[in-house]
């Protein structure tokens, strides 16, 4: 299952469609899923997260808490709004671009994509643009 909570005012557009794709992802990635959890929060509650379980005092667009056992997917990610709406604009994508490419990010590295050295992050990067090729929403 892939659950949806809000710890801000926002609420994800067609969460069905979503988790439809996310399922695909996790499939064609030769995994099975569990229970996963998306969490959308503001950075302020990204930053307390960030502090307390990882010793960083920066802000962040995600942050993820991986229980996946093998190839059986399970998590909670964690995203914030702000930054996904400041990377957006950065980067000069749509809001909902950078949404969905930080959606299967976290799904990513639950399915054992790394993006630590510069080839795990090509790599992760090829990824993101596959499975967002794959999207037949917006």
């Amino acid at each position: 299952m892939i659950y949806y909570n809000n710890e801000t005012s926002f609420e994800l557009e067609n969460p069905k469609e979503i988790t439809n794709w996310i399922t695909s992802v996790i499939t064609n990635e030769n995994c099975n899923l569990e229970e996963v959890s998306y969490i959308f929060c503001d950075d302020d509650y990204l930053l307390k997260l960030n502090i307390k379980h990882l010793n960083h005092d920066t802000l962040t667009d995600i942050i993820s808490f991986d229980y996946s056992v093998g190839s059986v997917i399970s998590g909670d990610i964690f995203i914030s709004i702000e930054r996904v709406k400041e990377n957006a604009s950065k980067f000069k994508v749509s809001f909902f671009e950078e949404l969905h490419r930080v959606i299967v990010h976290g799904i990513l590295h639950y399915c054992g994509y790394k993006d630590k050295s510069i080839e795990d992050k090509k790599e992760m990067r090829s990824k993101e643009d596959y499975y967002l090729s794959l999207r037949n929403f917006n």
